[in-house]
C-alpha cells in the first residue's frame, strides 16, 4: 500500500498559497453572513475571514486535475457520454494502491451523485418510512439531513470516549437498540466525521457481527478514507469478512480528497448482486443519477500516479496542522478537550469545562470566534453539546494566524 507517510518528505506540491476564493463560488467565503448557509454574521471590521468551517480544503488542487480538465474543455463537444473503461480502471488500482483491495471489477463499482445521494437511494431501497436507523453520535450532519428529508428516524448511539480519550462504539448500546428498535438498517461512517477515528479491525470486526446477528443493511461513508494522518491505515468494512462483503454498501469519492465536491462524482462498491440491484433499480428511477463529463476525467486524473503523490504529501502537511491545532487546545486552552484526530483533517473540541469555568456558552464563545474571522462550526447539530469542529486543511501559516487570534481575542 502506499498510503504511509513519509514524514522525511520533501514536499513537491504547494500547500502554502492561500487561494482567493472569493468570486468563485465557495460556500465557505461566499456563504458568510447569508441567512441558510449556517454562517453567522461577518467578522468586525478589520478582521479577514480564516475559513475553518466548511469541510472543504483552501489548497490548490492537485496540478494534474486541472490540466485534465483543460485538456478535456478544450474539445468544444460536451454531448452525451459513455462512462470510460479508464474511469473503472482508475478507481480498480486506487483501491488496489490505497485500501489493498484485490479483484475490483467495473461490475462491482457504479456512479453515485455524491455520497449523501448514495445514502439516500440505499434508505429507500431497504427502508421505509418512519423506520428508525442506527447511526453513531456524533453525527455528520449530512446524515441527519438526508434521514429527516426521507422520512426515517435516526436511533443515535453514541460513541464514547475511553481512559485515553478515544472514541470507541458503545457496542452494548448498539446491540440494546438493534434488538429494542427492531432495526435492520445502519449508517456507518469510516473513518469517523467529525471525531476523526480510524477503526481498528477489532472494532469494525464487532460492529459487523452485531450487523450480521441482526440482519442489518450497512451503508459505509469511506469518503475520508484518504485522509489518513500519521500513518493510520484504513480497513475497507467490507474486508472484515465475506458476510460484511455481501451486506455492505461502501460509498467513496474523490471529492474530500482532491477537493472536487463542486464537480460532483461519487461512487459506490457492492459485492452482492441483491443489494445491488435493488441499490441501482432506487438510484435509477429519478434518471438524476448520471455522472459529469468533466467529473469523469478528474477522478481519473486524480487517481493516477501524480495524484497519489499529492495525496502523500497532503497527509503529511494536515498531520502536522492537526497536531498544532491539537496542542494548542489541549495545553495552551484550559478546559478544553479532544482527541487528536487519526484521519480527516476536522478537529472536534469539547468545550463543557471550559463554558463552566467560564461561565460563557458555547454560542458566545463561537460568536467571538467570528467576530475576529476564525470560521468554525458550533458541534451541537453534529450532536455534541458545546462542541466546535473545526477545519485544519489550511496553509499551516493560516492555521497559525487562527490560533493566534483566538489566543488574544477569545481564549484570553
Amino acid at each position: 500500500m502506499n498510503n504511509k507517510i513519509n514524514t522525511n518528505m520533501k514536499l513537491k506540491y504547494d500547500f502554502e498559497t492561500m487561494l482567493d476564493r472569493r468570486g468563485y463560488d465557495a460556500v465557505a467565503v461566499e456563504g458568510i453572513g447569508k441567512l441558510g448557509w449556517g454562517a453567522p454574521e461577518a467578522p468586525k471590521e478589520g478582521f479577514s475571514v480564516i475559513p475553518m468551517w466548511v469541510a472543504d480544503m483552501n489548497f490548490k488542487a492537485a496540478p494534474v486535475i486541472p490540466e485534465a480538465l483543460v485538456r478535456r474543455a478544450e474539445h468544444p463537444s460536451y454531448g452525451y457520454f459513455a462512462d470510460s473503461d479508464e474511469y473503472f480502471a482508475a478507481i480498480a488500482n486506487w483501491q488496489r494502491a490505497r485500501n489493498g483491495v484485490e479483484g475490483l471489477t467495473r461490475r462491482e463499482i457504479g456512479y453515485e451523485n455524491g455520497v449523501l445521494g448514495a445514502v439516500a437511494s440505499a434508505i429507500r431501497a431497504f427502508t421505509a418510512p418512519g423506520e428508525k436507523i442506527l447511526v453513531h453520535a456524533p453525527t455528520y450532519i449530512g446524515f441527519t439531513h438526508t434521514l429527516e428529508d426521507t422520512g426515517r428516524v435516526a436511533s443515535l448511539s453514541y460513541l464514547k470516549r475511553d481512559e485515553q480519550g478515544v472514541w470507541r462504539m458503545d457496542f452494548e448500546d448498539m446491540e440494546r437498540r438493534l434488538i429494542e428498535e427492531d432495526i435492520h438498517f445502519a449508517i456507518f461512517c469510516s473513518p469517523h466525521n467529525p471525531c476523526g477515528r480510524v477503526w481498528e479491525r477489532w472494532e469494525l470486526e464487532q460492529a459487523m457481527e452485531l450487523f450480521r446477528k441482526y440482519e442489518v443493511v450497512v451503508v459505509s461513508d469511506e469518503i475520508w478514507s484518504d485522509l489518513l494522518l500519521h500513518g493510520h491505515r484504513h480497513i475497507p468494512t467490507q474486508s472484515i469478512s465475506e458476510d460484511a462483503r455481501n451486506r455492505t454498501i461502501a460509498v467513496y469519492a474523490p471529492s474530500k480528497t482532491f477537493n472536487l465536491a463542486g464537480l460532483i462524482g461519487s461512487y459506490h462498491i457492492v459485492y452482492s448482486p441483491y443489494l445491488r440491484s435493488r441499490l441501482l433499480r432506487e438510484s435509477g428511477a429519478t434518471h438524476y443519477n448520471e455522472m459529469n463529463v468533466l467529473s469523469m476525467h478528474a477522478l481519473i486524473a486524480a487517481y493516477g500516479e501524480g495524484g497519489q503523490e499529492w495525496c502523500d504529501e497532503l497527509c503529511e502537511v494536515l498531520s502536522g496542522n492537526i497536531d498544532l491545532g491539537y496542542e494548542f487546545f489541549t495545553k495552551q486552552c484550559s478546559g478544553i478537550s479532544a482527541m487528536k484526530p487519526e484521519g480527516t483533517y476536522m478537529l472536534l473540541l469539547d468545550l463543557t469545562d471550559y463554558c463552566r469555568q467560564s461561565d460563557r456558552t458555547i454560542a458566545e464563545v463561537i460568536k467571538a470566534g467570528w467576530d475576529v474571522g476564525v470560521g468554525w462550526q458550533e458541534g451541537e447539530p453534529f450532536h455534541q453539546k458545546n462542541g466546535i469542529r473545526m477545519n485544519f486543511a489550511l496553509p499551516r501559516h493560516k492555521v497559525e494566524e487562527a490560533l493566534e487570534r483566538l489566543r488574544q481575542y477569545v481564549f484570553v
